[in-house]
């Protein structure tokens, strides 16, 4: 089916590495032009050149640190200057340090994940919004998680996810007026592909055995309703048909859980 997204000007931000590059990779196939953000630059134009031999429109990369000084307009900008506009863009950047709540006791830890997951959303979404406001039409996707339900070891990460659903709601309640439509997606557990490198910044780079051993996936698969592990394209297939005016016109404020029924928000 065709979705509607070729020649359309799309956002992703932390493309350039695991879900990100899942969700770049699928946009590319649709024929849309993707701006590839994020901090690591070698690994964004590894991801931009595969968006390429995808079948982008045009792909480009932006390397930036979406905590830094006025990024998100920054993004936005740079995408005006490329195409004169944004048609989508995917609040995908993230990061996690897991742990105990009680003794994650460090406000630099709290502020650092908030900054990356929760504020380079806001940034990012209030530089596009007037543009789309002006445009009357457009889609927000936020990239959330199962950890916004309540998870195990993950309480600094999942409240962060979880705000970006309030967030998320807030901004489908004020600009469906405009036509802008304002969804989420909330992964399960992504593992990046084992031959495929994520960058020294990505929150995997410490191998994926480390942060969930496969005992710990295991025993996490077995409680979904599927019982398959979810992979990057699953994402990036649910992000752009959420995305897309053609087949979801009418969706709005919505959550989509993708992870095999770990969920069911």
């Amino acid at each position: 089916m065709d979705l509607g997204h070729a020649g359309g000007r799309v956002v992703v931000t932390g493309a350039a590495a695991n879900i990100g590059r899942g969700i770049a990779h699928v946009f590319a196939a649709e024929g849309a032009r993707v701006l590839v953000v994020d901090v690591d630059g070698e690994q964004a134009e590894r991801v931009t050149a595969e968006a390429s031999d995808r079948g982008a429109a045009d792909a480009r990369t932006l390397t930036i640190d979406l905590t830094g000084p006025d990024a998100g307009r920054r993004v936005v900008d740079h995408a005006v200057e490329l195409w004169g506009g944004v048609d989508v863009l995917v609040n995908n950047a993230g990061w996690s340090r897991p742990g105990w709540f009680t003794e994650q006791t460090d406000p630099e830890l709290w502020h650092r994940t908030i900054d990356l997951n929760l504020l380079a959303a806001v940034a990012c979404s209030q530089a596009v919004l007037p543009l789309m406001q002006e445009a009357g039409r457009g889609a927000l996707v936020f990239l959330s998680s199962d950890a916004a339900f309540g998870a195990v070891r993950q309480a600094i990460y999942g409240s962060t996810k979880a705000a970006l659903i309030s967030l998320a709601r807030s901004i489908a309640r004020e600009n469906g007026r405009y036509g802008i439509r304002s969804n989420v997606v909330a992964p399960g557990i992504v593992l990046p592909p084992e031959d495929v490198p994520v960058g020294e910044h990505s929150v995997w780079a410490v191998g994926r055995d480390t942060l969930f051993p496969p005992d710990q996936v295991d025993s996490i698969v077995r409680t979904q309703a599927l019982r398959r592990l979810t992979t990057p394209e699953d994402i990036g297939h649910a992000v752009a048909w959420v995305a897309s005016e053609t087949v979801a016109r009418q969706v709005t404020g919505q959550v989509i859980a993708v992870g095999g029924g770990s969920t069911m928000p």
